[in-house]
């Protein structure tokens, strides 16, 4: 079914059940933003293209339905704001009749497969990523991993590819994919490639500040 949708073309990937802030500064976006708050709407966040003009920017097919969970308005008209990604879609046409871009689109969907399938890379790319980010804790300096992973295989791609370090391009990519199996997949390449980088990064960090002298007693 084909629903008409505001469109909001950003600089970033959003991806189903990740949360994001937005600064909301432009007259057409807080125009936007009002409508949709106004009459209980969502809007849709879409990557725009690398060549896209200002004023004229061209997104990337593929975008996700955002949800409005908090709205902070300011004394000037700027606002502050909360959404939450829901279900992915596919622009069908774009409309420029309002003074922000909007368009007709269609909910887009992974393919069903076999969940013992599934399950078996789902559970290598969890582990994988628990000791991506137990190892990007430990290099920052932060405590243990205060949250638990999502359980559900297509979930936890979701929010795999919305934590990890790639250009949006590569998360894009990922968006755009309609096999549950395949994003697991592709992120388990890159995770196996990242853990042991960060791992040699931490290792070469940790022999520097064992090596270099300790002039804390010296008067």
């Amino acid at each position: 079914m084909a629903i008409d949708l505001p469109l909001f073309p950003l600089n970033v990937v959003l991806f189903p059940g990740m949360e994001l802030p937005l600064h909301i500064f432009e007259p057409r976006y807080r125009l936007m933003i009002n409508e949709c708050y106004e009459q209980n709407l969502p809007f849709g966040v879409v990557l725009a293209r690398p060549e896209s003009q200002p004023l004229h920017e061209k997104p990337y097919p593929v975008g996700t339905i955002a949800e409005i969970e908090a709205l902070d308005r300011m004394a000037d008209g700027r606002m502050n704001l909360l959404a939450r990604g829901g279900q992915r879609f596919r622009i069908l046409s774009e409309h420029h009749a309002k003074p922000y871009l909007s368009g007709t689109v269609e909910i887009y969907h992974d393919i069903g497969e076999a969940e013992p399938t599934l399950d078996t890379i789902a559970q290598q790319a969890r582990a994988l990523f628990h000791a991506y980010l137990d190892t990007l804790l430990e290099i920052i300096g932060r405590g243990e991993l205060d949250f638990s992973l999502p359980e559900g295989a297509e979930e936890l791609s979701h929010f795999i590819a919305h934590l990890m370090d790639v250009q949006d391009e590569q998360k894009q990519y990922m968006l755009e994919l309609t096999s549950t199996a395949q994003r697991l997949q592709e992120e388990i390449v890159i995770l196996r490639r990242e853990v042991p980088f960060m791992r040699q990064v931490l290792n070469m960090s940790q022999r520097f500040y064992a090596d270099k002298p300790d002039h804390s007693n010296l008067n």
